[in-house]
C-alpha cells in the first residue's frame, strides 16, 4: 500500500533552512521507504523564511530598497499576492540580524524604519492586506523607525525627530499618529509572531531579547528603560491606548514591533498557524499517513505553539500520527508525547556541534529519516 508522508519541519537556526531540513529527511526517509509518497512543505513562523515560504505557494516575490537596521541602504524581497491583495514583508530581511554589515550588532541603534519603506512599496502595489513576519530582527527600537517611515511624527523638545534606535526614544516629547494610522486606513495589518511578550519588564523585549542582539546588562537596563519612556511619551502625547497596548501579549515581539503594529490597528495572529493555513497544510494532512516536522530547539517555547506544535494539533484533528526531529530536544518524553509519536534529536547522535555544521546536520536527518522509515514505514 502506497503511504503518503507530509514533510514540514521549520528551520534549523544558524544551520538548515526548512527547505534544506525537508530534503535531508526525505532523502533518508525514501532509502528506507522507496515506494512511499512524500510532500514536502516549508513553512514559516514569523521570522525568517518567511517571504520564502509564501513564495513557495502563490505568492511572487519583488524587490525592494530600503534603509537597513544601521541606515546603510540595503535590497530585500516582499511577497505579493495579486489576486487576494496580500503582501507578506518579512523583518529579519529589513532590519535582522542576518542583514547587519560585517555581523556587528547595535543594540542600542539599530532602527526599524526600512519596514516602513517596506509597507509602502507593498501598499503601492495594491495590497490591502498586509502581513508583517515579526522575528529575528537586530532592533529594539520600540517600532518606532516604522512608525516615523510611515508619517509618524516622533520629535524632541526642539521639535527634530528623535534619532534612530532604542537608545534614543527616552528623548520622545511629541507625538503624532495621524499620518501613519492614515497610510493603513482600510488595511487588515496582521502581525503574524510567535512570542506573547510584552512590551516592557522581565519579560520583554529587551530583557528577554536583547542579549541576543548584543546588548550587555547594562544594555538591557537602559533600552528597557527607553522603552518604558517611550509609552510614557505616547501616551502624555495624546495616544491614550498605549500603556494597554504595551501590556498586550506579542507587544514585545521583534524588538518591540509588535507594539508599534498594535499602535496602527494591527491584530495579533500565530505566525506558525497563519502560515500553515496559507501554504493549504490541512488540505496536505487530509491527504497524509504520517507527518514529521521539527525544529533546531524543541523546548520549552516549543510548547507555546511553535510551527511544530502547531502543525501537530491540525494534525490530531484529523488524525494523523505525528514525529518530529530536532537538533536538540529538552523536553522529557512526557511532555513530548501529548503532541508526537516519537521524538530524535541530532545532539543524540554526535558528540559534534551540528548546529554550526550544515553538512553533518544534513547527514544526520536523513539518518533520522531512515530511521522513522525503517520503524514507522517498513
Amino acid at each position: 500500500m502506497m503511504v503518503s508522508v507530509l514533510i514540514a519541519p521549520d528551520k534549523f537556526k544558524g544551520s538548515l533552512s526548512a527547505d534544506d531540513v525537508a530534503l535531508a529527511l526525505e532523502r533518508g526517509l525514501l532509502e528506507g521507504a522507496p515506494h512511499a509518497r512524500v510532500h514536502r512543505l516549508a513553512p514559516a513562523d514569523g521570522g525568517e523564511g518567511s517571504v520564502a515560504a509564501a513564495c513557495a505557494g502563490r505568492f511572487r516575490p519583488e524587490t525592494v530598497t530600503v534603509t537597513g537596521p544601521t541606515g546603510l541602504p540595503l535590497t530585500a524581497r516582499v511577497a505579493v499576492d495579486a489576486r487576494t491583495r496580500t503582501a507578506v514583508v518579512e523583518a529579519a530581511a529589513v532590519c535582522g540580524l542576518g542583514v547587519l554589515p560585517y555581523g556587528r550588532t547595535a543594540p542600542l541603534t539599530a532602527t526599524s524604519r526600512g519596514l516602513g519603506q517596506a509597507v509602502r512599496h507593498a501598499l503601492a502595489s495594491g495590497a490591502d492586506t498586509v502581513v508583517l513576519a515579526l522575528g529575528g530582527v537586530a532592533t529594539t527600537d520600540g517600532g518606532a523607525g516604522l512608525l516615523q517611515s510611515l508619517g509618524a511624527v516622533l520629535a524632541r523638545e526642539d521639535g527634530t525627530p528623535i534619532e534612530p534606535g532604542g537608545r534614543e526614544l527616552a528623548g520622545l516629547r511629541t507625538a503624532d499618529l495621524a499620518e501613519a494610522r492614515s497610510a493603513l486606513a482600510g488595511v487588515d495589518l496582521v502581525l503574524a509572531t510567535d512570542v506573547d511578550n510584552p512590551l516592557l519588564g522581565p519579560a520583554g523585549a529587551a530583557a528577554v531579547y536583547g542579549p541576543q542582539k548584543g546588548a550587555t546588562a547594562s544594555d538591557v537596563r537602559e533600552l528597557d528603560d527607553s522603552l518604558g519612556a517611550f509609552v510614557r511619551g505616547l501616551e502624555a502625547a495624546g495616544v491614550p491606548d498605549a500603556a494597554r497596548l504595551a501590556r498586550t501579549p506579542g507587544a514585545g515581539a521583534a524588538g518591540g514591533l509588535g507594539f508599534a503594529g498594535m499602535l496602527l490597528g494591527g491584530r495579533v495572529r500565530s505566525g506558525a498557524d497563519y502560515f500553515l493555513t496559507l501554504l493549504g497544510a490541512d488540505e496536505l494532512l487530509a491527504g497524509s499517513d504520517l507527518v514529521i516536522t521539527g525544529e533546531g530547539s524543541l523546548d520549552e517555547q516549543s510548547l507555546a505553539g511553535k510551527l511544530p506544535v502547531a502543525l501537530a494539533r491540525r494534525a490530531r484533528r484529523q488524525g494523523v500520527p505525528v514525529h518530529a526531529v530536532a537538533g536538540r530536544c529538552t523536553l522529557p518524553a512526557d511532555r513530548t508525547a501529548a503532541h508526537f509519536r516519537s521524538v530524535q534529536a541530532l545532539a543524540d547522535l554526535t558528540d559534534e556541534d551540528c548546529a554550526s555544521d550544515s553538512a553533518l546536520s544534513a547527514r544526520l536527518l536523513a539518518r533520522c529519516g531512515r530511521t522513522l522509515a525503517d520503524r514507522w514505514i517498513g
